[in-house]
């Protein structure tokens, strides 16, 4: 559906993005993952054809970009990440204004808003003004602004970043939901639980680089790890830099009087963890082990 072959960006002497490749299939929910400022946005506001790239090839549903822009765009659907309003307008209204502004069928438009209104879950919201909603409100307007056009392709910047728990919740809901209308869907986020809840396929990109690509699955396979959580009477101090210097340790994480232990070798540590942990002068109030979730596994990718 989508493939990205050595993509470049520049931003005058700024190199934005370093020849990334990846490929997205049809009906998949891909999820493009990274902290800000790794080039996240920048890449959706090329592959949306919202602004040009310095070099590279981009294929949507096997035609070139640059060749079938005005095309390819009519397929496409956007949810930026600070999506704007004309507040006065209640969703009708909005949603009738982007109507006229692509052509759509007005003979087909009332009937095809008002089920987009109810995709979105604004039914009882759609005739209040805009500048009254909620973010999360306008979150769900702007998605179904991305719906006007029955778009194949999804582009969702962020969709829930800015979101409280309810929002957020709500807009993982949507997204899930779209999967069984085999819509594929593009998702820019550096929330990474909502990428584990949604997303089939991940890519990891840092400073403009492609770290890794992998299906989800196959990702918790290959890096799947299991981590010590130990949480100890009093804050550790002068005690966690000891365990650092274990050969068998490869990283930890501390917060408060948690620590959340990394290893190179799981049975070694197994064996050895509590040994060394006893050694220290402070009380221990809880220790288990988990498997590791995809921002586990994001943190080691990065580091290494």
């Amino acid at each position: 559906m989508i493939k990205v072959t050595d993509l470049v960006k520049n931003y005058g002497r700024v190199e934005a993005l370093k020849s990334i490749s990846f490929k997205v299939d049809k009906g998949s929910v891909f999820g493009f993952i990274g902290r800000n400022g790794a080039g996240k946005t920048t890449t959706m506001n090329i592959l949306t054809g919202l602004i040009k790239y310095n070099g590279g090839k981009i294929f949507i549903k096997g035609k070139d970009l640059l060749k079938h822009k005005r095309e390819l765009v009519r397929s496409i659907g956007y949810l930026p990440e600070t999506p704007a309003f004309y507040n006065y307008m209640n969703a009708y209204q909005y949603l009738n204004f982007i109507n006229d502004i692509i052509g759509y069928d007005t003979k087909k438009s009332g009937k095809h808003i008002s089920e987009l209104i109810e995709m979105v879950k604004l039914s009882k919201q759609a005739k209040r003004r805009i500048g009254g909603y909620s973010r999360g409100m306008k979150q769900r307007l702007a998605l179904a602004v991305a719906f006007m056009n029955n778009p194949k392709i999804l582009f969702l910047d962020e969709p829930a970043s800015a979101l409280d728990p309810e929002g957020r919740l709500e807009m993982l809901e949507l997204i899930e939901s779209l999967k069984n209308d085999r819509i594929t869907i593009f998702i820019s986020t550096h929330i990474l639980n909502d990428a584990e809840r949604v997303c089939d396929k991940i890519c990891i990109i840092d400073e403009g680089k492609i770290i890794l690509t992998e299906e989800l699955s196959q990702l918790y396979k290959t890096y799947i790890q299991p981590i010590f959580d130990i949480e100890f009477e009093e804050e550790p101090a002068s005690e966690v830099d000891l365990l650092k210097k274990l050969g068998w340790v490869e990283s930890i994480k501390q917060k408060g009087r948690r620590i959340s232990l990394y290893v190179k070798d799981i049975d070694h540590a197994k064996k050895q963890v509590l040994k060394e942990i006893s050694k220290l002068n402070v009380n221990i109030t809880s220790y288990q082990i988990r498997k590791s979730t995809l921002e586990d596994i994001f943190i080691r990718i990065i580091k290494k």
